[in-house]
C-alpha cells in the first residue's frame, strides 16, 4: 500500500476500487432495490386484488394470516400483502382496488412470522381499512 507525501492518488484510486466489494454501495450506486422493488421505490402503490389466501405462520407460531394477492396497476406486478385487524380480511373481496405499502420487516423484507409477505393493505376502494373496522366508515362499491 502506498503511503507518503505524494501518495494520495494512488489511495484515492484503490480506494474507489475497493468500495465496489462493500454490498451496500453497490446496491445504492446500481439503484438495485428500485430495479428489483415491485413499487419501484415508491412508498405506496395501488392495485387489484386477484384473490383472498391464507399463510400459515412460521414457527413456532400456529395461526392462517388472512392475506390477499394484489396485481399492482403501475406494472403488472403480483404481490401478496397481508390483511391487518379483525376481520379485516371480510371488507377485503375480489376486484376491489386496494393501496398496498411496505409492511415495515428490516431492508424490505418480510415482517414477523408472515413468509414471503412484505406489503399490508391500507386502503380498499379510497377508504381506509382501519376505519373500516371500527365502524366508522361504510365501504364504497368501486367505481
Amino acid at each position: 500500500m502506498a503511503r507518503g507525501l505524494y501518495a494520495a492518488r494512488k489511495i484515492k484510486k484503490s480506494k474507489k476500487k475497493t468500495r465496489w466489494s462493500d454490498r451496500y454501495y453497490k446496491k445504492r450506486v446500481l439503484r438495485l432495490k428500485e430495479k428489483s422493488d415491485p413499487l419501484e421505490g415508491s412508498p405506496q402503490a395501488r392495485g387489484i386484488v386477484i384473490e383472498k389466501v391464507g399463510i400459515e405462520a412460521k414457527q413456532p407460531n400456529s395461526a392462517i394470516r388472512k392475506c390477499v394477492k394484489v396485481q399492482l396497476i403501475k406494472n403488472g406486478r403480483q404481490v401478496t400483502a397481508f390483511a391487518p385487524g379483525n376481520n379485516a380480511i371480510n371488507f377485503i373481496d375480489e376486484h376491489d382496488e386496494v393501496v398496498i405499502e411496505g409492511i415495515g420487516g428490516r431492508m424490505g423484507r418480510s415482517y414477523g412470522d408472515l413468509p414471503g409477505v412484505r406489503y399490508r393493505v391500507v386502503k380498499v376502494n379510497g377508504v381506509s381499512l382501519n376505519e373500516l373496522i371500527k365502524g366508522k366508515v361504510e365501504k364504497p362499491m368501486r367505481r
